[in-house]
């Protein structure tokens, strides 16, 4: 599906969504715009939607991507055909008209001399991630909503070999994976077509040969089939979750695997993630500024 197909339906906000320099732009119930751009939040106040017409334009796409938004399921992710993340919450959770926040992936040709250059992480850091992806270890990269988790992730998995086969499990499509053998899947939920959870496509991508498995963001009971996966041969795993340090991180990821297992006690998750990863990576973001705080090697729980 072409992107001027949409553009019709977001009229208003067309030069933000065409522009390079643009990371985010959030439209709020109260109608009004704000974007991020060069690591800075500020508000539009010449860009507004008619009334109804965001609503309108928002239930017109959904319906063309076959996603379900109405009162009943008044929750939407998709991506838009030029990669952008679309969230959007309608009435009656938010009043009086729709919430919108496009991520669009400004990042995706960076590469980590790139990161380097504007400080988010050290030569040193990028060396040892370098070397950590092509001696296949198992790596979890940690921090909070929009801090460059999947910038990161993107950049470290060049150092993945080209005849390697990838296999991407997200929840809604933002990695974009520099190499020629990947096949990338997502969830399918709040559609009009049968539900296929996060944890669903992953034992199914266990079964199509993956030399690596790349998880877009682990945030349910597929932690545990991740930690099973790789303590049980799949190598060189790479995966983000929402933590707000690294220890932090490891105890966020031993808690959802027990969502899914009655009989698992979190200390014994916590041992499991342990002998399982390899390193940890914590990004902040202060003041605007993304930066890699941390690179934890994991201590084994023998």
């Amino acid at each position: 599906m072409s992107f001027d197909v949409i553009i019709p339906f977001l009229k208003p906000i067309e030069e933000l969504l065409q522009s390079t320099t643009i990371s985010e732009i959030m439209i709020n119930p109260d109608n009004s715009v704000w974007i991020e751009e060069k690591a800075e939040i500020r508000r539009m106040p010449d860009l507004r939607f008619d009334e109804g017409a965001l609503l309108t334009g928002l239930e017109v796409i959904a319906n063309r991507f076959g996603k379900k938004l109405d009162a009943n399921s008044p929750i939407m992710n998709l991506r838009l055909p030029d990669g952008s993340r679309m969230a959007a919450m309608i009435p009656p959770i938010v009043t009086p008209n729709p919430l919108v926040t496009i991520r669009k992936f400004t990042s995706r040709d960076f590469t980590l001399a790139d990161l380097i250059r504007t400080e988010m992480l050290t030569e040193q850091q990028g060396q040892l991630l370098t070397e950590a992806v092509r001696n296949r270890e198992n790596i979890l990269i940690a921090g909070g909503t929009g801090s460059g988790k999947s910038t990161l992730l993107g950049v470290i998995a060049d150092a993945i070999p080209d005849h390697e086969r990838i296999l991407l499990i997200e929840d809604t499509a933002e990695l974009h994976i520099r190499k020629p053998h990947v096949v990338a899947t997502e969830s399918q939920k709040d559609t009009h077509r049968s539900t296929v959870t996060f944890n669903d496509l992953l034992q199914a991508i266990l079964r199509h040969r993956p030399d690596r498995i790349i998880v877009g963001e682990v945030r349910g009971v597929e932690a545990l089939t991740i930690l099973d996966a790789m303590s049980t041969g799949h190598r060189g795993t790479l995966a983000t979750i929402h933590a707000s340090s690294a220890a932090e991180a490891l105890r966020r990821l031993a808690s959802l695997a027990i969502r899914s297992a009655a009989n698992l006690q979190l200390g014994v998750a916590k041992e499991d993630a342990s002998r399982s990863l390899d390193l940890i990576v914590y990004i902040s973001r202060k003041e605007g500024k993304r930066c890699v705080e941390d690179v934890k090697r994991v201590a084994k729980q023998l």
